[in-house]
């Protein structure tokens, strides 16, 4: 539920500007809003998770999801949209954690924990698949609200169902572990002020009052966050987590990754509804294809990981998706879905889908029962982060070079086009940039290897 809500608002998202009167950029709001507030509260919910327990928390991050989602539905003007989207967003950094470390606690055999990361990266692929089918259909024969009344009565069947089939985890000793709220704020200002910046940018000069001083604002805030990780007791972030190579190489080259899949995601749909006139139900259902190619390439990348090790698979995915996005960026206004956008896609989502169980193996290396949450929610923040910086740089890009080519006269669609293909091609690059890294820097890293997670949960219990 709380990754089809990633993407079933992409469809819609031409339908909402219309109806509430967003402009170009403060659209990007009902995308940042959300991943804004996931990516920055993501580490204090997961340590929330390993404190309180987290199966709580998931019950926690779901009410609250039901009752954002409720706020969205009925919003009449662009803040309450925006007030809900953040909502959720709170939502998936309480709940998103919670579910990965219980993977990590509950599959103890090596194997079947690769298969159950495997399956849990297919279900995200089908959530965010399906968004795009649900928002069009929803959007085209109801009404965009129906986009997030729908996640009411799944939201109560999960609270009913959840309870019964999972058992409370928790740190053995919770008296002895403070939680860094000040280190959450602090980070979660930071961020919102560097992609305020960002986006502002879009429509204000770069030397301006109001973009200079959020940009400002945001890098002093995110390096006070430093400065406070490294000072408190029981820190945010402990620095010393990023020692392993490995776990900080993956994340890291996760915001190159969401960069160009979010703002992919984002700028081709509105290619689709504003330049070439699909309705929201063909819009949604063009992507189809994108969720069976995350689907073979997740399975392929599950299979091949034992085998070629998760460096190779990783950054063949990474340089692989890359490609897909370069054949994506030759549109024009004549573009047809056969030739123009289908290949691209196809490309694009095989490669990426190969990379997630690489990945999510690798952001996981390493990591003790205590700080399971830990992991799993700075993997999660690092993606979400990538979304909110990727999509405030790519769509600040693509809207100036669209005012360029319209000064220079060239017609208003094909102008648009030409912003968005620049910025398919920024985020090939991104790609190709974090496939070598990737080779560069990552250390051997064994899919079988000894699981120190499963070893402890005896102790845990």
């Amino acid at each position: 539920m709380i990754l089809l809500d990633m993407t079933v608002v992409n469809v819609a998202l031409p339908r909402i500007q219309e109806t509430l009167g967003f402009t170009p950029s403060g659209l990007t709001w009902v995308v940042n809003g959300y991943v804004l507030m996931a990516g920055g509260l993501l580490l204090l919910g997961g340590r929330l998770g390993d404190v309180f327990g987290r199966r709580r928390l998931l019950l926690i991050g779901i009410v609250l999801f039901a009752v954002s989602s409720g706020v969205c539905g009925a919003a009449v003007a662009p803040a309450m949209m925006v007030a809900g989207r953040f909502g959720q967003g709170v939502a998936e950094a309480v709940a998103a954690p919670a579910s990965l470390g219980m993977i990590a606690l509950l599959f103890t055999d090596p194997k079947e924990r690769n298969k159950a990361l495997g399956l849990w990266g297919g279900l995200v692929a089908l959530g965010g698949t399906l968004g795009y089918i649900v928002g069009g259909v929803l959007t085209d024969l109801a009404s965009w609200r129906w986009i997030f009344y729908i996640n009411v009565p799944v939201a109560v069947l999960v609270l009913a169902v959840l309870p019964r089939l999972v058992a409370e985890s928790r740190m053995v000793r919770e008296q002895d572990f403070g939680l860094d709220v000040t280190g959450a704020i602090a980070s979660t200002g930071g961020l919102f002020a560097l992609v305020f910046g960002l986006l502002s940018a879009a429509d204000h000069p770069w030397g301006s009052v109001q973009v200079v001083l959020s940009l400002v604002a945001g890098i002093g805030l995110l390096g006070s966050t430093v400065l406070i990780e490294h000072r408190v007791r029981n820190p945010l972030i402990p620095l010393a987590f990023f020692a392993n190579r490995t776990r900080s190489v993956v994340n890291g080259t996760s915001l190159f990754f969401m960069s160009a899949f979010i703002s992919y995601t984002f700028m081709l749909t509105l290619f689709e509804q504003n330049v070439l006139g699909y309705s929201p139900l063909r819009s949604g259902l063009a992507w189809l294809p994108l969720g069976f190619a995350i689907g073979i390439g997740i399975g392929i990348g599950t299979a091949a990981t034992p085998r070629f090790g998760v460096k190779a698979v990783a950054a063949t995915g990474f340089i692989g998706a890359g490609a897909g996005l370069l054949l994506t960026s030759g549109i024009d206004t004549a573009t047809s879905y056969p030739s123009g956008i289908l290949p691209g896609m196809i490309v694009f989502g095989m490669f990426a889908g190969a990379t997630m169980p690489a990945a999510t193996n690798a952001a996981l290396h390493g990591v003790t029962a205590q700080n399971s949450g830990l992991a799993s929610g700075v993997q999660n923040t690092m993606q979400q982060i990538g979304s909110a910086l990727g999509l405030a740089v790519l769509v600040t890009v693509a809207v100036r070079y669209t005012d360029h080519q319209l000064r220079l006269g060239v017609p208003a669609e094909a102008a648009v086009t030409t912003g968005y293909a620049l910025a398919f091609r920024i985020g090939a690059t991104l790609m190709v940039i974090g496939g070598l890294l990737i080779v560069m820097l990552f250390e051997r890293v064994d899919p079988t290897m000894r699981n120190p997670v499963a070893e402890t949960v005896a102790e845990t219990r």
